[in-house]
Order: structure tokens, then sequence, then C-alpha cells
């Protein structure tokens, strides 16, 4: 019998190689576009403030902790200004390749937004990878007023309305709006006397030159516990484990008082959905061990691991929240 030798075998295996390999090459690029082996390099994560404050220690804080989580260096950069306007834009124009991220609060992705024109727009601009905590805010007032708790300061804010003034670390920040918030809630009135900072302002307020003030929990500690201040209230669901003898609103009948200064991370617009993944996975690592949990209890914080979605949602509803406070007081800033 004569055996046939099919001269076109050779092609068509030659082919089948090519398109094999194509495809592996392809399934190879697509793995690694997807992230299976990020990080590979340092990632740098913005803080929206200069060095030193509650902000830098909360980002040093993560860096350190995502670093050994992840097996690379996470390096915070510093980049103060505008009030994070200059770092949200710097993170907002960034490859979105997940090697440049930011920690964004409250005044970058909640207050600002809702009373000022940005160069960015904090929703499209940006992808949200997780919450790291929340710190709450709490009435405060000169314990040289005849003012033993919250029902007393609004009888006295009522019965007084010219003798009343309060300080803020300047227009359209969490510790003005946060005020304004209650002035319309309570039917008060107090004058606002904006600062450059919330130093100043807690200066006048200890010398007697202003009367309450709406900060955060964390930097009010020190002067609450010395009885430098009397703290009335504070933000949130419930009570803070650091200061448990001050009441919150809700408990007081005031409802929708929960603004906090929260803190979170993000990144570029259309950041990898692998890469996403990975970050918040890794995050909430961070947000589970006892170190970090005890230093952020520490610091008044309270911790609030989300999921991607749940964080785009939070930041959407604090703005949201803001911008009608802004609205029902007419507050618009350039």
């Amino acid at each position: 019998m004569t055996k046939t030798f099919n001269r076109r075998a050779p092609i068509f295996l030659s082919y089948a190689l090519l398109a094999f390999t194509a495809l592996t090459g392809s399934l190879s690029a697509y793995a690694q576009a997807a992230g299976p082996t990020y990080p590979v390099k340092p990632i740098k994560l913005i803080a929206p403030v200069a060095a030193g404050g509650g902000l830098d220690n909360i980002a040093r804080a993560v860096a350190e902790k995502l670093s050994r989580s992840i097996g690379q260096p996470v390096i915070v950069e510093n980049m103060g200004g505008g009030g994070g306007s200059i770092a949200s834009q710097a993170t907002a124009k960034a490859p979105a390749d997940g090697y440049t991220l930011m920690i964004a609060y409250v005044g970058t992705h909640g207050t600002n937004p809702a009373v000022r024109r940005l160069p960015y727009d904090a929703i499209k601009d940006f992808t949200p990878i997780g919450m790291i905590g929340a710190t709450p805010n709490v009435l405060i007032i000169n314990p040289e007023l005849p003012i033993k708790n919250f029902s007393e300061f609004v009888a006295y804010a009522k019965k007084n309305p010219a003798k009343l003034s309060y300080g803020s670390a300047g227009p359209g920040t969490l510790t003005h709006l946060g005020m304004e918030q209650l002035k319309l809630a309570a039917g008060i009135f107090m004058v606002h006397v904006p600062y450059r900072g919330v130093g100043p302002a807690y200066t006048d307020l200890l010398a007697g030159q202003t009367q309450a003030m709406f900060p955060t929990l964390f930097a009010a500690l020190p002067y609450i516990t010395t009885n430098r201040v009397r703290g009335l209230a504070v933000t949130g669901a419930k009570r803070s484990p650091a200061a448990p003898t001050i009441p919150t609103f809700k408990e007081l009948g005031y409802n929708g008082f929960d603004g906090q200064q929260w803190y979170g991370v993000v990144g570029p617009a259309n950041l990898p959905p692998a890469i996403v993944s990975k970050l918040n996975t890794e995050l909430n690592k961070v947000l589970a061990t006892p170190e970090f949990s005890e230093k952020m209890t520490s610091e008044a914080m309270t911790l609030m691991p989300m999921t991607p979605t749940q964080f785009a949602t939070y930041i959407k509803e604090d703005i949201a929240r803001w911008a009608k406070v802004a609205k029902d007081r007419n507050i618009e800033l350039e």
C-alpha cells in the first residue's frame, strides 16, 4: 500500500503554533494588565497637607502597614496647599496604574466640593479604594460661660443672641459648616469668626475672645480633659470611647448630625478593578491589625472598613450633606 504524505501538515502546524503563541501572549498581557503581580514597584501615597499633624500621621501609619502587607514600599509624599486641591489635581492627573494614591478626607471630598468651584471633580476624577476611619466633631465652649450642658447652651443662645460667637478653621471648612448646620437645626444665632487654621481659633476660644467651636474630638480632647474647654455634644451614631461622658446630638434629639472628619484612600479615575480590589483587601487587612486599631483609637478615630462601592456612596452622600447646609445657609465660596 502506498502511503500518502500530506505536505500541508507542517504549514497547519506552524499556523496552529503561531495562533497558540498569540493566544497565550494575549492572555499573559491581559493577566498582567489585570494586576495579578501588582505591585512590582514602590507606591506613592500623597498626603494633601504639610508634614506633621493628624492627617500626615494617619498617612504614615497606613503606609507603614501597607508596605509590609503588599511587599513594596509605600512612600508618603506631602503636598499641601489650596485646601488639598493641589494634591487632588496631582492625583487625578496621575496614570491609572495603582502607583499613585492619595489620602482623601472630608475637605478634599466632602466640604470643599460642596461650597467651592474646584479644579477637579471629586466624583469623576477619582477611584474610591477604601475608607480608613473618622473622628467625630464636638461642640465645645469656653468654660467661663454659665452653661453646663447642651440644652443650657441652646437656651442661652436664644436668650442672648448677640453674646455668642464661634471660631472656625476658615470659611467652608467642617468647623464652619458643622456649626451652621447646628444653628439652623437649633434655631439659634452666633457670629462666625473665621481664622486661617484651627490653631488661632483655639487661641481665641481659650482666651474668651470667642465662646464656641466645633472641632474634631481628637484635636479637642487635650483641652477637654484639662477642663480648659467644655464638651457638650459629639457627632456620629454613638458616643466616642475617647469621651464617653459626652452625648451625641442624636441622643439629644438632633438627627442628621453625622458629619465627621473622615479619611480614606483614593486613586485616579479608571483604576483597573483587579488593582482596586487588591488595594481594598490589603487596606482592610491593615485596619484589622490590633496595633493599627490601637493607634487610631488613641487618636479618637473609629475605623470604618468599606468596599470601594460603599466608600464611593459615602463620598457622594457627604458632598450632598454639606451642599444642602451650604444652600440652606447661603454659603458659596470662590
